[in-house]
Parts: C-alpha cells; structure tokens; sequence
C-alpha cells in the first residue's frame, strides 16, 4: 500500500516540474509509504510522478516506484494489490516482457504494454494508479473495481493534479483550498460528499470501476465495470448450491489476500464477516492468527468483546485488544479530519483509529477487514425495512395521481413536522416522483434542510435527490429491468460502501502506516452475488444475510451466526449529550462555517439542547456537524 501523486502541465500552463515540489506532495503524505519515497520527471518536463512506499510484496529497491518500462516509454505510480500477479506474471513472460523484480507494481507495467487499457479488466484486487505514456503524452488513470483505494484529481491553469489524498494536490502553487458548497448537502445527507466529487471545489474523484484519460488538455472518465452485468440475469441455482459457490469465493479470495511478505492478521468483531475471515484464515495457517478488537470502557452496551473473545478462544488466535473512552478519543477529533481529507460523518473512525494503531504497534502491517459483505447480502436492517415498504405501501401509494400524492403530503406536512421528519421525507419524496432508497445514511435529508439552512440557501435542497437519482438511473442503464432490492445494492456500492466505509478504511487505517484487504469485496463474489435471486437473499422478506447464513453453517457457531446484528459503532449519543456537550457547542456553533450565513443557527441550538436534555437522540447530526466544522477550520482557516 502507498501513496501517489502527479503533475501534467500542458503548454498553458506555464510551469515547470521541478523535484522539489513533487517532493513536497510525496512527504504530506508520508504516513501512506514510510519506507520509501521517489521523484520522476519525464525527459521534455510535461510530466512529473511522486511516490510513497509501504513495503509489502518484494522488499527490495527493485520495487520502489515510480517505475519505467525496460524501454523507457511507460513510467507508472502505483498504490493497492494485485492479487493474481503471479498468474498474469507468467502469461506476460511468455509474451517476452522482461521483468526486473518479484513485485506487482511491474505486472501493471508490462500488462499495460501487452494489453493496453484492458489491462485493468485482468486485474484481481485493489488498486489506485496512474501510467504516463512518454509517446503519445497521454495519462491512463484506474481505480480498483469497488473503490478500495481512493485517487483524486483536478485541472486548473494548465496544470492536471492527481493524488491519492487531496492533502497532497493542495501542495501544489497553482491550486488553492476553497469550499464546494454544492457537496455540502451530500455530506449532510449521505454522511460523505458523493463519488464523483468532493467537498473542495474542482478536485474531484475517480468513481469506482472507472479510468481516466488525460490527452491534449481534454479529461475523459469512463467505467470499465459495474456490479451490476449489463442486462443482468438471475442464475438459476438452489440454495445449496448458492452456498458452496459462496464460500468456495471466499476461500479462494481470502487465500489470495495472503499474500505478503511481511505479518497479517484480521480486525475481529465477532460479527459473522469478520469472525469467517478468522475461520477461512486458520484452515490455511500453520501458525496462530493475529487478531485485533477495540471496545469501550465503560460503555459496555457498545461492546462485542464478549463475541470476539469466543471466536479468538475457539481458533487459538494470537488476540490483542484494545480499550478506550472519551477521554482516549477527544484528543484525535481534529486529527481524524486532517487524515480523512473530508469529513467522514461515521463515527466509527474513532475506534477505528485505536485499532489501527494497536496493529501497527504489534508489529501486524497487513490486516484483513470485514466490510462489504451487509451491501451484497442484505445484511442491514433498514434494507429490509425499506425492500418490504417499497413492495406495499409505497407502490399504493405511488399508484395514485401525482397531484393526489402532492395534495396528501402538503396537508399532512405540518403534523408530520411536529411528529417525525423521516416519515415527512418519505412523503415528500414519493410526492415529487423521486426514489425511495438513497442509502443506509440520511442524517439531514431534504425535510430537515428546510429547518438546517437559512432562506437564502434553501435552493440548496435538491442536490442529494438528484444524486440519489442518478445512482437508480445507473443501475437502469445496465440493466433496463433491474428490480428494486438490485437498484439498494447498487445504490450502498457505489456511495456508501466505497465512500465511507472504504475509505474510512483506508485513510484510518494509512494514517497508521497499515494495510487493509476486503476478502468480501473480491469482484468475483460481488459477481456473482448480484446474480442471486431475492428469494435467496431475503426468503419471505424477512432474514437479513440468509444465504451467507446458510453458507456458514457448520464453520461458525450458531451464537455467532444467529446473535442481533449489533454493529461497530461509537458511543457519540452519550459522549455528545455528558463530557463533548460544552467542547462541540462551542466548536460548531463559534465556527466560521457556521456562522457564513449558510445554516439557521436556532435550529442547530435546538439540535443541541434536545439533545443534551434526552428529548431527542441527534448524537449523530451534532457530530456530522462537527466533522464538518473541525474539517473546515482545519483546511480554509
């Protein structure tokens, strides 16, 4: 795992690539690659390359970066893992490609040569990396199927930037810190800005499942995979079946995600998906797995320790645990936004950020997560609850006229803004023909902006329906008759899952110089995930994760297998409502943000002191804000 950046200057520009300021891009984000770093300028000076290396596969100088082909003519940067290199290795030998190292990066290279862009459709595991073609001036981009790995980018002056955090193209002269306000309601909303932009305005993303061209000052983005096939077929398979299938993947990927040539170890919640990495890990391992767990002090209602400890007793793990308590995590509040480059709303990125740590410290540098198992096999609650909505009440309800459904909600809205905002919300959108699923998180929709942003911003309000919107357009591009419980797991792939969870993933766990593998998110699982039938994920609308259930019988114990979904959480409710209240008042309600004009401050008072008082449980809107207020006073100040 590592970190990249770059500089392209076109004829307009005016600048010269000098190595001192690719330097200073590489050092901001040293934490990403503490054990080397590299400059490379192309030989007329359009092009420069930066790099930072954590050393994982071939640890020798033959696999530091950047990294040029034999004949000079492809320079890549490269931040991930590829799994299948050794496979890809072989057949690229056979084509005559000649190879200086043992490591993946020069795989990349020479599949580039070989294969052309194709390339990353060959590719098995995650990944973030730039080519620069010296003969045709032309800069290949890719991010890994699933967003595992972030990469940014921006073209202002003449000048095209890219880099794996955004931290390191400010470093560049040209490019200066302002504040995309058209992100802000998609952060309010979704907890993260959406997957093609971000909260600074020009520097965007590259999508997950998408390249970039960068050639004669034009940029060009298109998608190379999608986790749903074009016109998407249910396979027609039996239960059993669906379940071997399942698990031989996930013996197959977690095998792959072995590969490294210093120690791993698993992040274990007891939870199925991390307790199954442990499971699948021991049948491969001659010796104990690392494990790793974070729970609370005094909370204990938070805690799966309980759970953790049995799946580490039950495989003999080598177990480290970890505990903390508001006092532990007040001092990295403002810390978190620096290393998340935009405010992450889940705050999960506070133990998660003790966990990396006691990793790092116990000397594991590779560590296997479960994340993105809930987003394929309906493993959320309020999927389900909003699955069985959508078949009963919303589909009555949307069978009225527009103007039926328009008047009922108009009527209703003034009770509904005393009673429940959410219920509201779900009315308004029905009302106004928008989609019913926008995702696990809507910590401010639409229904409370019109109490959260003042009379001049309230225009404000429809941008995260139109981004919602987009994702089902998506979905429907792909496959014309894609049906709702397909168009959730679209929608959670590609903005919540690759947004937040990945990247909290990744920038938490980077700021502590370790690398995490999603054996979950294998594209072949994914795949084939998405080929099963609804019946198989969710028999009678009911069960949450069914079929990984059904998969896992036998491996796992039943406790485990059955036990409520409690979720990794953080207990910002109570820590917001007793010893944060004074510190995040303060910080939110004295920021530059907040008093701009943009937001209504008497509502955000009212947010607070309910809270405080238990009336209402707003633990999360208070810290979405917060993120946000640290964030900008850390970035625009």
């Amino acid at each position: 795992m590592c970190g990249i950046a770059g500089i392209i200057n076109t004829g307009s520009s005016g600048r010269e690539i000098d190595r001192e300021l690719l330097k200073k891009m590489s050092d901001v984000i040293t934490h990403r690659g503490p054990d080397s770093d590299g400059q490379w300028i192309s030989p007329k000076k359009e092009c420069g390359l930066a790099f930072r290396r954590l050393a994982i596969i071939d640890l020798s100088e033959a696999g530091n970066q950047p990294m040029s082909s034999n004949d000079g003519r492809y320079t890549i940067v490269f931040n991930g893992e590829i799994y299948n290199h050794l496979e890809l290795r072989s057949e690229l030998e056979a084509a005559g490609l000649k190879y200086n190292s043992r490591c993946d990066t020069e795989t990349i290279l020479h599949g580039y040569s070989h294969w052309g862009k194709d390339v990353v459709k060959k590719l098995s595991g995650m990944w973030a990396f730039a080519i620069w073609d010296d003969l045709e001036k032309e800069l290949f981009c890719s991010r890994d199927r699933i967003g595992k790995k972030p990469l940014y980018f921006t073209f202002q002056n003449g000048t095209f930037v890219f880099g794996s955090e955004i931290k390191s193209i400010l470093q560049h002269p040209s490019i200066s810190a302002e504040f995309n306000i058209n992100e802000l309601p998609n952060y309010l909303n979704f907890g993260m800005s959406s997957n093609r932009e971000s909260l600074f305005k020009n520097i965007k993303k590259i999508p997950a499942g998408h390249q970039l061209v960068f050639k004669n000052s034009e940029i060009a983005v298109k998608r190379y995979w999608s986790p749903i096939a074009e016109n998407q077929q249910y396979v027609d398979i039996t239960e059993t079946e669906a379940s071997d299938e399942i698990l031989r993947i996930l013996r197959l990927a977690i095998k792959d995600r072995m590969m490294s040539d210093v120690p791993f170890g698993v992040f274990l919640s007891g939870g199925i998906d991390s307790s199954l990495n442990v499971a699948l890990m021991a049948e491969l391992m001659n010796r104990p797995v690392d494990t790793y767990t974070v729970g609370f002090k005094e909370l204990e209602k938070y805690n799966e320790l309980k759970y953790a400890r049995q799946i580490s007793e039950l495989y003999k793990t080598n177990h480290h645990e970890i505990l903390i308590d508001d006092k532990d995590a007040f001092p990295i509040l403002q810390e978190l936004t620096w290393h998340e480059d935009e405010p992450n709303a889940d705050p999960v990125c506070i133990p998660l950020w003790f966990l990396s740590k006691l990793t790092r410290d116990s000397g594991t540098i590779v560590i296997q997560v479960g994340e993105g198992s809930d987003e394929q096999f309906v493993g959320y609650p309020w999927m389900m609850r909003e699955y069985n909505f959508f078949l009963t009440y919303w589909k009555i309800f949307m069978s009225l006229p527009k103007s039926v459904r328009k008047t009922i909600f108009y009527s209703i809205k003034p009770l509904l803004q005393l009673v429940n905002l959410q219920i509201q919300e779900y009315f308004r959108r029905a009302a106004f023909d928008e989609e019913l699923y926008w995702g696990g998180a809507s910590i401010y929709s639409p229904s409370h902006f019109e109490h959260l942003f003042s009379p001049s911003y309230q225009h404000l309000n429809g941008i995260p329906s139109s981004f919602a919107g987009s994702l089902h357009e998506e979905a429907f591009s792909f496959s014309k008759n894609a049906d709702f419980l397909q168009r959730i797991l679209f929608v959670e792939l590609s903005e919540r899952l690759s947004e937040i969870l990945l990247m909290r993933v990744d920038k938490i766990g980077m700021a502590h110089s370790i690398e995490a593998r999603v054996p979950f998110l294998d594209h072949r699982l994914v795949e084939f995930s998405m080929s099963l039938k609804p019946e198989l994920k969710t028999p009678g609308r009911k069960a949450t994760k069914h079929i990984l259930k059904k998969a896992v019988e036998g491996i796992l114990p039943d406790e485990i297998i059955n036990r409520r979904k409690q979720g990794f959480w953080a207990p910002v409710n109570e820590w917001l409502r007793h010893q944060w209240y004074d510190y995040a008042y303060d910080a939110v309600l004295n920021s530059q943000l907040l008093n701009s004009g943009i937001f209504n401050t008497d509502y955000i008072k009212n947010l607070f002191l309910n809270h405080k008082a238990g009336k209402e449980q707003n633990g999360l809107k208070i810290f979405t804000l917060l993120e946000l207020t640290l964030w900008h006073d850390r970035f625009f100040k």
